[in-house]
């Protein structure tokens, strides 16, 4: 039995705060309080107050907000060698409509990021945000993050963007990131706009089913709309869905080809053989399982784990990780590659 990897944390995050990131913003907004009139500077993912959920249902755990500091102490007492750092409300971020908005505060939270993590240890990476709201915009704000303030990811939000991931007006975002040689995230979070879910009324229900279902939208347009055969160096990461819905997809998509495949003339190869083709990463849940079947579907290359801490507890990740080294249906060849390999790749990590 493998005991013990060299892990890399795929997707950890940050607890950011308006009163924080206004230190950061750009004119014309530097300054001025009256942008905290009204609303906060995110969306809501969703409308549900999951900190009133828990009290409700009488959970007592409050989600801690590490600076850098008790992050490296995570990371030091989780054994975990460095983390990929995501936002919290920011994953409301594609729900922005005002596109000038959008690009100054992607700016000033990609600013902050760096100011009070990335710059305090090499051991906490960034993904960007970058504004879809305005192409031209995310394109510059892309190069400046990666190439200014190294960061190793850049997310595109899985739900809310005023078109699917798949559409022409997006591709300058995947050329750019294919010329950076960086990893574009579709991160779950927001379920607003996604009309099966907003009939329903627990959140246990919308828990359920909102990740997997915007990661299930986006991946489809993405590989019939052609993207990953107009950029064939292009790498992109579904995150925080687990893995099961991905074999299911691929025989639908696979299905879908075989009869109407006229439909999507910029693909030129079966969806399943771009998924097999190790630049597509999905994150998988360490006790999920369906992995063998998703490695059968995506090869041993493409899963990725995450620690999702702070939103998880502490002490959650580093027993899942000992119960995954424990699993005797996937080999120790392939946990390596789960837990270190493939998110090191992903990311080009040194």
């Amino acid at each position: 039995m493998q005991t013990r990897v060299t892990v890399i944390d795929a997707d950890g995050h940050v607890m950011e705060t308006d009163d924080e990131l206004y230190q950061y913003l750009p004119p014309p907004y530097k300054g001025n309080p009256g942008v905290f009139v009204q609303s906060g500077f995110f969306p809501s993912i969703d409308g549900w107050n999951r900190s009133a959920r828990r009290i409700a249902d009488g959970q007592n755990r409050v989600p801690e907000s590490p600076n850098a500091e008790a992050w490296l102490a995570f990371l030091d007492e989780a054994d975990v060698a460095c983390t990929v750092l995501y936002p919290s409300m920011g994953l409301g971020y594609g729900l922005i409509k005002d596109p000038h908005w959008a690009i100054a505060l992607g700016q000033a939270y990609n600013d902050w990021l760096y100011d009070r993590y990335l710059r305090v240890s090499p051991r906490l990476k960034g993904a960007a945000l970058i504004p879809l709201q305005d192409v031209d915009a995310a394109v510059r704000e892309l190069r400046r993050a990666v190439t200014e303030l190294g960061m190793v990811a850049a997310m595109l939000p899985a739900v809310g963007p005023r078109v699917p991931l798949g559409h022409r007006s997006l591709w300058p975002i995947y050329q750019a990131a294919e010329e950076l040689d960086c990893v574009l995230t579709v991160h779950a979070g927001a379920t607003q706009g996604v009309s099966p879910l907003e009939m329903l009324e627990r959140l246990i229900e919308v828990r359920t089913l909102s990740h997997s279902m915007g990661q299930t939208v986006q991946m489809t347009s993405m590989i019939f709309s052609g993207v990953f055969d107009a950029f064939p160096r292009l790498r992109v990461a579904f995150a925080e869905a687990g893995c099961g819905w991905v074999p299911y997809l691929a025989e639908r998509m696979d299905l879908e080809y075989e009869h109407r495949r006229s439909q999507a003339p910029d693909l030129k190869v079966r969806p399943s053989e771009h998924l097999a083709s190790g630049r597509i990463f999905v994150h998988c849940e360490l006790d999920e399982r369906g992995l063998p079947g998703a490695i059968a579907v995506l090869g041993e290359d493409s899963l990725f784990a995450a620690s999702d801490y702070p939103h998880e507890p502490k002490r959650e990740f580093p027993e899942n990780v000992a119960h995954f080294l424990a699993r005797a249906d996937l080999t120790d060849a392939q946990k390596t590659k789960i837990l270190a390999d493939n998110p090191r790749r992903m990311y080009r990590l040194d």
